[in-house]
């Protein structure tokens, strides 16, 4: 890994660093959670602190046609002011006449804003020009944007080679990969990986790397059904890929070979209507009704799950229990939430992936009560399907 920024001073630099400031706004753009700006505050400010200015630049939405005010990251540059208690300057574009004479201008101490990188498709193509224009704007390149580092777009790739020597990650993105090590490279043990949503297609890969490491592998949330419906159970009309029921069984054997222990939920609530007001039953995850789905783990399965945890080292928790959402359905993801909190403070590490995992962790109040929350959803879901990430491989090249 590159010299940790921490141990890096910044004088007379212009630090061009990458940030994921996508957040989300309400319809009078105010910042509904600035949790990803927060996360980027320490290493803004250890650069300007050791005599460095820094030039952020960061993506907002999925604007598609150029320009679009509501997509613009003026709508941030206050609240990042507030957050770094230093004026903020911002660039209307984040390259041009008009980026190119602020950045020169800019001095020690202070901040400059780019606006939506991807107001240009050149961004996302990962096109070399644009990156170029952007390069000529800093002297020191910083990517702390983890919830892109799996993206290799201009700003978080393609950029890193006009930097050679003078580049780094920031403190967010050294502290992501960090955890995500810890469970891949040097787990304690057991090590016990928690993966639910809708989806066996969407998890795949991650489960079959995590054969590879993981003791246990508990599977809650929608794809448990096709793991049931594979094994010749009975799950009404609960969400089932009838097309991954081979893949199913495929992972069973292959978790049998590698003695990893694969627990499915013994019982589920199912209910009658997709709805929060539905009625609802809890009955064995292979005993579903015609017409009825589970929509949640059920009483039996949280206390064989958490038993599990409470025995466990290393957790790793990507996706729901089920419909956490809706409050007739969130019993499983918040006991499961409770028994990772539980887990941590009697000595285990854990890891949340982002995404849902995350939600859940903040909706239950348990986010002072786990080791880390990832920040990138998709990129961390990546590093463990045991792909290399652009945005981390470009900053380990000479």
């Amino acid at each position: 890994m590159s010299t940790p920024l921490i141990d890096l001073q910044f004088e007379n630099e212009k630090v061009l660093m990458r940030v994921d400031f996508n957040v989300p706004l309400n319809a009078a753009f105010e910042i509904t959670d600035d949790s990803r700006m927060r996360a980027a505050v320490p290493s803004i400010q250890h650069i300007l602190n050791t005599g460095g200015s820094v030039i952020i630049m960061s993506h907002l939405g999925r604007p598609k046609n150029g320009p679009n005010d509501e997509f613009s990251l003026r709508h941030i540059v206050q609240h990042l002011s507030d957050l770094l208690h230093v004026p903020v300057d911002f660039a209307s574009d984040c390259i041009g006449e008009e980026a190119i004479g602020k950045a020169g201008e800019l001095k020690s101490g202070s901040v400059l804003v780019l606006e939506n990188l991807r107001f240009y498709p050149e961004e996302t193509a990962g096109d070399i020009e644009f990156a170029s224009k952007l390069a000529a704007l800093g002297t020191f390149y910083v990517n702390d944007a983890f919830g892109t580092a799996h993206r290799a777009h201009a700003s978080t790739s393609v950029i890193a080679q006009f930097f050679p020597g003078k580049k780094s990650f920031g403190m967010l993105m050294a502290a992501e990969i960090i955890n995500a090590e810890k469970v891949m490279k040097s787990p304690q043990r057991p090590l016990t990986a928690i993966v639910g949503g809708a989806k066996v297609s969407d998890k795949i890969l991650i489960v079959e790397n995590l054969l590879n490491v993981a003791d246990n592998i508990i599977i809650g949330g929608g794809m448990a059904y096709t793991f049931f419906k594979a094994q010749g159970g009975h799950i009404g009309s609960s969400l089932c890929e009838m097309d991954r029921l081979e893949t199913c069984l495929e992972i069973m054997q292959k978790a049998k070979e590698k003695e990893v222990k694969i627990y499915l939920p013994a019982d589920s609530i199912m209910a009658d209507a997709f709805k929060a007001d539905a009625n609802t039953q809890n009955v064995p995850s292979n005993e579903i009704a015609e017409n009825w789905m589970g929509l949640d783990i059920g009483n039996a399965a949280v206390l064989e799950f958490r038993e599990v945890l409470l025995n466990s080292k290393t957790i790793l928790w990507n996706g729901p229990m089920g419909v956490f959402e809706m409050p007739a359905f969130e019993n499983g993801t918040k006991l499961v939430a409770q028994a990772v909190a539980d887990a941590t403070a009697a000595g285990a590490f854990s890891l949340i992936g982002g995404g849902d995992s995350a939600a859940a962790v903040y909706k239950f109040g348990f986010d002072q009560q786990v080791t880390y929350i990832s920040t990138g959803g998709g990129a961390l879901l990546e590093y463990f399907e045991g792909k290399v990430l652009p945005g981390i491989a470009a900053i380990n090249q000479a």
